[in-house]
């Protein structure tokens, strides 16, 4: 074990954060992730490796009824002068029964006390390997397993689970716990070879960089985000929404995506060809279902499919905004929400062959998920709780 790795075990030890111990030791968040949780080694043969985590106990302070290396050494120097359990208890402050059974139950192979042999057999023989909860609790593994057949996060489980069960720890899991069972090979949880239930179809932990895509613009009379009237983080007005596509291989085929910013509320939209005709038509025909308050804006990327936004605001009343150039943050609702219906609709397949029930049925879907962000209530209720109201721009 290098430095690096046994001063991070320790740091852990003592209750600091991975973040906080990696920046202490100027190591990468991945490498301290990787340290502590174990990783996955894809071989020549395209079989997987578990690389198991390193061992915490051996970078914890022994308590000091065991027996610690040091003392062990002193052990073998006395016991090779002569001197019995007695003495050596004597010169250790340790009982004698203390010195005797040890020098019985962590002899070598070859009949010889070994102190730092015998140190590894008495750690190893301390160690509890605690198996997963969700290996050991049926019923609990059971909720997850069907929460992630229905697309759920893992921390939308665990919050879950939270909710439903405040007093009950027992009757929770971490969501740490349901990424490892999803990652480690071994657990048992989710058999092999089926696809990963995460969203992103991982089965191994990535790091945290990504390329940000850039799309081309079109020289046409636009109004810019800046000119919106409202910061970014401002939510507390409704009617404001989100828009892009989602392209297939080759952009021969999209699905239109559209959110509203306060109760992330998703509407898809149909697309028979991927063009700025369709699109003209489906965001009419949807805009226009709903009632003015609740269409005031839209903010979309820089993509020729929106050459006729002219003609969307004179049909709908919707003014329409686009974000600066290879902007994606300026729309993050939308972007988030893009990354969910990649696990319906993966990257480099054919958009054309899903029906207008095809995206009803993942609309309600996402619709129907509780939102960490939204207090963990569905943007279903909240979006028909606008369309109840008798004054629906604001929902608190």
């Amino acid at each position: 074990m290098t430095d690096k790795r046994r001063q991070l075990l320790e740091l852990l030890a003592q209750g600091w954060s991975v973040r906080s111990a990696c920046t202490k030791l100027g190591i990468s968040r991945s490498s301290g992730n990787r340290w502590k949780n174990g990783w996955l080694v894809r071989q020549k043969d395209g079989t997987v490796k578990f690389v198991p985590p390193l061992e915490p106990l051996a970078a914890r302070t022994i308590s000091s009824r065991f027996l610690s290396e040091a003392e062990r050494i002193q052990i073998a120097d006395l016991a090779s002068r002569g001197l019995g359990p007695t003495a050596i208890g004597l010169a250790l402050g340790r009982a004698p029964s203390t010195i005797s059974r040890e020098l019985r139950r962590n002899l070598h192979s070859s009949g010889q006390y070994r102190p730092f042999h015998a140190h590894s057999a008495a750690a190893t023989r301390r160690r509890r390997t605690r198996p997963l909860k969700l290996s050991t609790d049926v019923a609990l593994r059971a909720f997850v397993f069907a929460r992630l057949q229905e697309r759920w996060s893992p921390q939308q489980i665990a919050r879950s689970l939270k909710l439903a069960h405040p007093a009950e720890p027992r009757a929770r899991v971490a969501t740490e716990t349901i990424y490892q069972a999803i990652y480690r090979p071994d657990s048992g949880i989710i058999r092999k070879p089926a696809p990963s239930p995460l969203r992103t179809g991982r089965d191994h932990r990535r790091g945290q960089s990504r390329q940000v895509r850039t799309r081309r613009r079109f020289a046409q009379p636009m109004l810019s985000v800046h000119d919106r009237g409202f910061e970014p983080t401002d939510r507390s007005i409704a009617g404001h929404w989100e828009g892009d596509l989602i392209v297939g291989p080759r952009s021969r085929s999209a699905i239109g995506t559209l959110v509203e910013r306060q109760t992330r509320f998703v509407r898809l939209l149909h697309l028979p060809a991927h063009n700025s005709t369709e699109l003209l038509h489906a965001l009419v025909r949807t805009l226009n279902e709903l009632p003015p308050p609740l269409r005031r804006t839209v903010t979309w990327d820089q993509g020729t499919e929106m050459a006729r936004h002219l003609e969307i605001t004179q049909a709908t009343g919707t003014r329409i905004y686009f974000c600066d150039s290879a902007s994606p943050w300026q729309r993050g609702s939308n972007e988030n929400t893009n990354g969910l219906l990649r696990q319906y609709f993966p990257k480099s397949t054919d958009l054309s062959i899903h029906t207008a029930r095809d995206l009803r049925r993942v609309e309600n879907e996402l619709n129907r998920r509780p939102r960490i962000t939204l207090g963990d209530r569905a943007p279903a209720d909240l979006f028909a709780a606008l369309l109840a109201s008798e004054n629906p721009p604001s929902l608190r």
